[in-house]
């Protein structure tokens, strides 16, 4: 996983939009055309082309892909909130595959807060916890 904070690539720009997570404003469309809802397991594709490729072929072979992929995707979720974005996936689908056990609307509007709030921080792009 590329890390952001030294990648020379990435302008002060592009860091600000990421920790912020306005790259994600066009998300709102797929929302609006149904597609993806705005809390639910993040989308990811199906070939895996990082570290973990050495463990697994593709994403449907990693442990708790099955009941994560039973719900509508989501901009935001438990994974994303409560979790570090440089954790392996097998520990992120953990937190999705709770998400999909603990579904409620109170607990859709506290991440859709909590992911306001860490928004307003600036602290998406964060190694250790966000909130």
């Amino acid at each position: 996983m590329i890390d952001v904070e030294s990648d020379t690539r990435i302008t002060r720009v592009g860091r600000v939009l990421r920790a912020t997570a306005i790259d994600e404003l066009p998300s709102l469309i797929n929302i609006l055309k149904g597609d993806i809802s705005f809390v639910g397991p993040k989308a990811l594709p199906f070939k895996i082309e990082d570290e973990e490729s050495v463990r697994y072929d593709n994403i449907t072979e990693i442990p708790g892909y099955e009941v994560r992929s039973q719900v509508k995707p989501g901009l935001t979720g438990m994974a994303q909130v409560y979790t570090p974005k440089d954790i392996d996936r097998s520990s992120k689908f953990r937190y999705d595959n709770l998400y999909v056990e603990k579904m409620s609307l109170w607990l859709d509007l506290k991440l859709i807060f909590l992911s306001f709030w860490i928004t307003f921080r600036g602290k998406w792009e964060r190694k250790g916890t966000k909130i």
